[in-house]
């Protein structure tokens, strides 16, 4: 093979392996990323002991990503409005506040529990049992979103 055949075919192999390696490189950054997704487990909504327009949501929000993330939105089909709450205790009064933001550190998690941080859950679009599943949609700032699930249970938690 004459020199010139032969720096045309690197030419040529080159153009085919460097977008090859850059693909298969997007496409491990992708699959990292799904690998560490932010879930939520042990989810489950609190039904009212009667009937009312609201309920709450909770759960522990794990983040395996190397970096933080920080939920900036919720959102359910099976609820008219979806938002991230606190109760605080304030002069011995227990007084609630959204949330606009909720940072999840890298390797860790923040827990969703009565008495603290919550969902609220407003207007059911529809009746709701003991054991149903609802689907609750964390929006993550960047624009990711994260589908997860609550158990519906009865007023006791159980």
């Amino acid at each position: 093979m004459n020199m010139t055949r032969a720096l045309t075919l690197s030419v040529a192999l080159s153009f085919c392996i460097v977008p090859a390696a850059i693909a298969m490189q997007k496409g491990a950054e992708v699959a990292s990323r799904e690998a560490c997704a932010v879930q939520m487990v042990g989810g489950w909504v609190r039904m009212p002991p009667v009937a009312m327009p609201m309920m709450a949501g909770f759960g522990r929000i794990e983040n395996a990503c190397g970096d933080a993330v920080a939920v900036v939105g919720v959102r359910s089909d099976a609820f008219a409005d979806v938002s991230l709450h606190e109760t605080r205790i304030v002069d011995g009064v227990s007084r609630m506040r959204a949330v606009p933001r909720l940072a999840v550190p890298a390797g860790g998690s923040v827990e969703l529990k009565p008495g603290g941080l919550h969902l609220m859950l407003m207007q059911p679009r529809g009746s709701l049992e003991p054991g149903d599943v609802v689907e609750v949609v964390l929006e993550l700032e960047g624009g990711q979103t994260r589908a997860v699930e609550l158990e519906v249970r009865a007023p006791t938690g159980r």
